[in-house]
């Protein structure tokens, strides 16, 4: 039975490190993959500005990068209970999509309602920003509403979900605790 957390929040907020991270830590007891965020890459190509139009392209190219690590992990671990960390979903979609264009396509709005996943870990604005050519927000009034966006949705749905925060170790520890929880139950 494979589980399927997903990581969220806003930018620079240690998404991808924490994705990595808890997939190296638990590769030790179980089969593990990480979805990296497809976005970065689909960026950093664009010699333009992103347009609404772009982000139904940018969630298809993540929901396909899903499908290929979970189809993967799953024909590797055969039998096996595994963990398949996503680093970004539809939730981040809608989110981006509705706090920079004020709506959202309905084909990312009926992804959010159509997966299904184990856990969510929200994190939370305590990590410094740092730049990056694709990131947009550095302030810390912007950071925290992106943050109310997800918590607002979260509050919304059925699947569980916790608030990592803290720095460094910390933040990775309390992920490691939450995730723990969710195995033991």
């Amino acid at each position: 039975m494979m589980k399927k957390i997903v990581i969220v929040g806003p930018e620079s907020t240690g998404k991808s490190t924490l994705s990595q991270e808890l997939s190296q830590h638990y590769a030790n007891d179980f089969p593990t993959a990480w979805v990296p965020e497809y976005a970065r890459e689909f960026l950093a190509e664009l010699n333009r500005p992103y347009t609404y139009e772009d982000l139904v392209t940018i969630a298809k190219g993540q929901l396909e990068l899903e499908e290929q690590t979970s189809q993967a992990l799953q024909e590797a671990s055969g039998n096996q209970p595994s963990i398949l960390f996503v680093d970004t979903d539809m939730m981040v979609m809608q989110v981006w999509s509705e706090f920079v264009f004020e709506k959202c396509d309905p084909f990312i709005l009926n992804e959010v309602v159509r997966r299904k996943y184990d856990h969510y870990l929200l994190m939370q604005t305590d990590l410094p920003w740092t730049y990056d050519k694709l990131r947009e927000y550095p302030d810390l009034e912007r950071r925290n509403k992106l943050f109310q966006h997800y918590y607002d949705i979260l509050q919304r749905q059925s699947t569980g979900w916790s608030i990592v925060s803290g720095l460094g170790k910390d933040r990775t520890n309390t992920a490691i605790r939450i995730i723990d929880n969710l195995l033991a139950g």
